[in-house]
């Protein structure tokens, strides 16, 4: 018997097994809904009360939460990359919050963010085109399943979005703790230095390339503070908001959900 005929005889005997049930699963579907929405209007008053402990719970337990699903699922793959991501930023994370700031510490820090920035963009962007190249049909010009090209081009669009996520929340945490070190800005306090308009506000060198000229390592941007700032490329994009609450609060949701249903009898 194939995966698919089993898969088959599966859903069958579940329609078989809840056959009658329309009622109670009716009463599921509205708790689902009612589950939701409430749920979705206390993360956006927290959000907007509370900012820094909404992000910082939710960027744990993007860390967190599919650590559980990788193991009891065996998913092997993610767990290794999961691992690498894992050490090196802690590592990175522990050499931004040191005081005092080693001079080299902000340019690691920048360059360790900007490789996951374009590791995360250039998967996440080749499986979108696996995806599209999928649902085109162009994969059986090569012989390729549509389920095995399907699953690729899904897996590298969520590795690209999650990594991606996950570094560009941990780069600002990084950025804070050492604007905060260097003394340009204090958490709930005045800032205990001055920038001049040419130093860099991330290393606190000399600048030599205006904002306007190019420059043949890297280049100069001016941040919204009219502060500069070297770099070669901007290091925090617009990554998708939704992420974050499908990988952090989704399972916990669905999990009361459960909850609720079977305190009520539900199944």
């Amino acid at each position: 018997m194939s995966h698919r005929e089993s898969w088959k005889m599966q859903h069958e005997r579940l329609h078989v097994k809840h056959r009658g049930h329309e009622a109670m699963h009716a009463e599921m579907v509205l708790i689902l809904i009612a589950t939701l929405v409430v749920a979705q209007i206390v993360l956006v008053q927290w959000k907007q009360r509370h900012c820094r402990s909404y992000n910082m719970v939710t960027l744990l337990q993007m860390w967190v939460v599919p650590l559980y699903f990788t193991i009891k699922l065996y998913w092997w793959r993610f767990l290794s990359t999961w691992g690498m991501f894992s050490v090196i930023t802690s590592y990175v994370i522990f050499r931004a919050t040191r005081k005092p700031l080693s001079c080299r510490t902000p340019r690691m820090v920048y360059k360790w963010f900007l490789l996951i920035y374009k590791l995360s963009y250039a998967v996440g962007v080749i499986g979108y085109l696996a995806i599209m190249f999928t649902m085109f049909g162009f994969n059986v010009f090569f012989r390729i399943k549509a389920e095995d090209s399907m699953d690729v081009g899904v897996i590298m669009l969520f590795y690209g979005l999650y990594y991606g996520v996950m570094g560009r929340d941990f780069a600002e945490i990084c950025s804070d703790y050492m604007a905060s070190t260097i003394g340009y800005y204090n958490m709930g306090d005045m800032p205990s230095r001055n920038l001049n308009n040419d130093v860099c506000a991330v290393c606190g060198q000399k600048i030599f390339v205006d904002v306007d000229e190019e420059g043949i390592i890297e280049d100069t941007y001016q941040l919204s503070c009219n502060h500069t700032w070297e770099r070669t490329h901007v290091l925090y994009g617009q990554l998708l908001d939704w992420l974050r609450y499908l990988v952090a609060w989704q399972p916990i949701i669905i999990g009361i959900v459960h909850g609720i249903n079977f305190s009520l009898g539900l199944e």
